[in-house]
């Protein structure tokens, strides 16, 4: 009897999906963006499930599951052509990625950062400066006709280290307290500063030649220090407002006054940060990294959960929309040209590389430095940040980031997130096997 709910599901899924794609079922601009959030959703979690399975991130299945879905067309279905650039797609992706900022600040504090020691402020340090670096020179090697603020923002995409990958494969392993955890772990707290920073500084840079602004050396640092003095500045302000804010919302009665005030203050620092000329994410992620249990003690002694637990269910609906949205817009079609895999290839190659440079930074520490070096390798979700924000820039009517580019970028983190936790287990091991 089962098999009959199953065999009416799929008749009804056969009858509407092709009458919706002749848009016989479509009324309104609306009804279309329902279904595709339906799919969305259900290929997020399938396609997570099969990458856990597979010992994969869920975050690669999602962004698989994305590229199948906007690739449709191959098979004559374009049933989401049309939505891989909707406006509402759009926001809700560009909410989505606020919200994940937010939560990966909200894993560190502002004392994590003082904490952090010498071995993590240099692997940060040249984790950041060797990818950018060798970005810089695969753009103007691979892509000589475009220019040189191309070739600076390629450079900006390898910066960033996706800890959350490495920091899951450490703890599966038994190694989460390791010296080469704790190297990894403070680095990436630094490296998460540091790419943000140099991700609104090239940023404001293009967006003050696309407006004809002049640019001199002096421009240029004010660009630096602004981004600079944003971030710390949010962080030093926001602790002490932080606290009477919170204070005077738990004076308020009804549901979830914690959730709407935790998330007022992220909202308002993002908004913030786009006002003074930064990417909205510089303002979440400082949201979260100045927000503290301290800050939540009257909402916890009325007995309210943990904050990073009434974030889930809205980060479980927005977040995998913003990943899927990006998979959706690789087109695949692209690797049929041979400069676009030859690019693909030399960015993941400089991606890798780059990041095994870091690892002479850890010194003193009798950590493995191979270990440290793979363990920094995988971009994950900020490699496609910096990507996304690339595609909505343009200088001299040309997109900073076009499709190909974007498609390569894809590559490239797709491949870093992959060998990451096969090849850190490998790493760990044969250290082990030699002690």
């Amino acid at each position: 009897m089962k098999t009959v709910p199953l065999i009416g599901t799929v008749g009804f899924l056969a009858v509407t999906i092709p009458a919706y794609a002749s848009g016989g079922l479509t009324t309104d601009h609306f009804s279309p963006v329902v279904l595709t959030l339906a799919a969305i959703l259900a290929g997020a979690k399938i396609g997570g499930h099969l990458a856990i399975r597979l010992g994969q991130p869920a975050v690669l299945g999602e962004l698989l599951v994305g590229i199948l879905l906007g690739n449709l067309s191959w098979s004559g279905l374009s049933l989401f052509e049309s939505m891989k650039n909707d406006v509402t797609l759009d926001a809700l992706s560009s909410l989505g990625v606020i919200i994940l900022l937010f939560e990966v600040g909200l894993e560190s504090t502002v004392r994590d950062m003082l904490k952090v020691g010498l071995s993590s402020f240099l692997v940060a340090s040249l984790g950041v400066i060797t990818p950018f670096g060798l970005g810089w020179l695969v753009g103007a090697w691979l892509l000589p006709d475009r220019s040189v603020y191309v070739h600076i923002f390629i450079g900006a995409t390898l910066t960033a280290t996706s800890v959350g990958i490495t920091a899951r494969v450490l703890k599966d392993l038994g190694k989460g307290q390791s010296p080469e955890a704790r190297i990894i772990i403070g680095a990436a707290v630094i490296d998460d500063v540091m790419g943000l920073v140099i991700l609104a500084a090239v940023t404001g840079l293009i967006q003050a030649v696309a407006t004809g602004t002049s640019v001199s050396c002096s421009s240029l640092v004010f660009i630096l220090v602004k981004s600079t003095g944003f971030l710390f500045g949010a962080l030093l302000v926001g602790t002490y407002l932080s606290p009477a804010w919170f204070s005077l919302a738990s004076r308020l009665d009804g549901e979830d006054v914690f959730l709407a005030a935790a998330l007022t203050f992220c909202f308002v620092l993002a908004y913030l940060a786009a006002v003074v000329g930064l990417a909205p994410i510089v303002g979440a992620y400082a949201a979260g990294l100045i927000l503290e249990s301290v800050h939540f003690k009257t909402f916890k002694d009325r007995g309210e959960h943990e904050l990073e637990d009434l974030m889930k269910p809205i980060s479980a609906f927005l977040v995998p929309v913003f990943f899927v949205v990006m998979g959706m817009r690789v087109d695949v079609s692209v690797f049929g040209q041979s400069h676009v895999v030859a690019l693909a290839g030399a960015l993941t190659a400089a991606a890798i590389l780059g990041k095994q440079v870091c690892s002479l930074g850890a010194i003193g520490s009798g950590a493995d430095r191979l270990s440290v070096g793979i363990g920094m390798i995988p971009r994950g979700e900020v490699g496609l940040i910096f990507a996304n924000i690339g595609l909505s820039l343009v200088v001299d009517g040309q997109r900073i980031i076009d499709q190909s580019l974007y498609s390569a970028i894809v590559v490239m983190v797709l491949v870093t997130t992959l060998v990451t936790p096969p090849t850190l287990k490998w790493s760990l091991s044969r250290r082990a096997d030699s002690l």
